[in-house]
């Protein structure tokens, strides 16, 4: 029996422009296990918050569209469920925190009635059984005096300890998953690392499989089982965290991992910044989108798009260099003539 309970096959995700169709999200593939942590890594515009909000269908439909693939929860799929199931998931079964509190809190109620609000919505509680699971979730979260801080507004609360208490609005209906964006970006390293600590200890208690959306390799190292790494709105790599922290197979994995500040090495050891820029989505064609700035980069590189190069352990790596065909630079060249790399 599969422990697996979130499965996104081939996700194609558009937004509709004036110009036409910018596919942001271009083929997207993985899998999430009970009770684990799955972190998404990548520069900004990777695709790791759209590649979320549609787990979680929040991308407005006017602008959006999933225009290939499929996510299943529970071996259902999300994206044909109604609007009303999708609405009864959210907070239930599938959670998300963002990046800033103060846009997933209300300034104008007090939090002990947000968190209540949504326990009596999908729980069908008493008011008093609802402020009672609110003012443990605030003891849970590590908020001091919860029983007097129920009922104070969120600009009471300082930005670490806002955070906790959005972290306990998304676990107040015990959800089978918690996708957690940026979580900690916008708070100091002390308060990061308590926040942090706080959700793997809650995690423990709950089992609560969380997806993990970071550009802190920092925070990775500190929280994931596996490490899903995009690039171009595609995951050119994916693996548990040693194979990836320690065994990287795609060019622009090793670069995010030389760029990393490294506490064991001379402090006179100057960063190794990834050159260039990411890809333009609203003009990159076919062939791998790293190509641009990969320092090896061949002519197959820029022609066809790599498939998948999968290990028996599962780690997975979309590079030509990886690829079993073309281990010799003149396989390379035949495989352009012949087009047989082509997908």
């Amino acid at each position: 029996m599969t422990n697996t309970i979130l499965t996104v096959e081939d996700l194609h995700v558009a937004f509709k422009t004036q110009h036409g169709k910018l596919t942001a999200v271009r083929g997207v593939n993985f899998e999430l296990k009970k009770g684990e942590t799955l972190a998404i890594v990548g520069e900004s515009g990777s695709g790791k918050s759209v590649t979320a909000k549609s787990i979680m269908q929040l991308l407005p439909k006017a602008t959006t569209e999933v225009t290939k693939g499929d996510i299943h929860y529970n071996g259902e799929s999300l994206l044909k469920m109604s609007k009303n199931q999708i609405t009864d998931l959210r907070g239930s079964e599938i959670s998300m925190v963002f990046q800033d509190p103060m846009t997933s809190l209300n300034p104008t109620m007090k939090v002990g009635k947000q968190i209540m609000e949504g326990v009596q919505r999908h729980e069908r509680l008493t008011k008093s059984q609802a402020r009672e699971r609110a003012l443990d979730m605030l003891k849970l979260v590590g908020i001091p005096q919860a029983e007097s801080r129920l009922d104070n507004y969120p600009h009471q609360f300082s930005g670490g300890m806002r955070q906790r208490v959005v972290i306990a609005l998304a676990l107040a209906c015990n959800p089978k998953v918690l996708i957690a964006d940026e979580p900690t970006t916008a708070l100091d390293v002390t308060i990061q690392a308590q926040i942090l600590e706080l959700m793997k200890d809650l995690q423990k208690k709950t089992d609560t499989a969380i997806i993990l959306i970071t550009h802190d390799l920092g925070v990775v190292a500190n929280m994931a089982d596996r490490v899903a790494v995009m690039y171009g709105g595609k995951i050119v790599e994916q693996g548990t965290l040693d194979e990836i922290f320690y065994s990287p197979k795609h060019p622009y994995t090793l670069g995010l991992l030389r760029s990393m500040p490294k506490l064991n090495e001379d402090r006179g050891q100057p960063l190794m910044p990834i050159a260039g820029s990411p890809p333009n989505l609203a003009t990159l064609g076919e062939g791998c989108a790293f190509a641009a700035r990969c320092p090896h980069t061949m002519t197959v590189c820029h022609t066809y798009t790599p498939r998948d190069t999968v290990t028996e352990t599962g780690h997975s790596v979309a590079c030509w260099l990886q690829d079993s065909r073309v281990a010799k630079e003149a396989d390379k060249a035949e495989l352009v003539e012949s087009g047989s790399s082509s997908t």
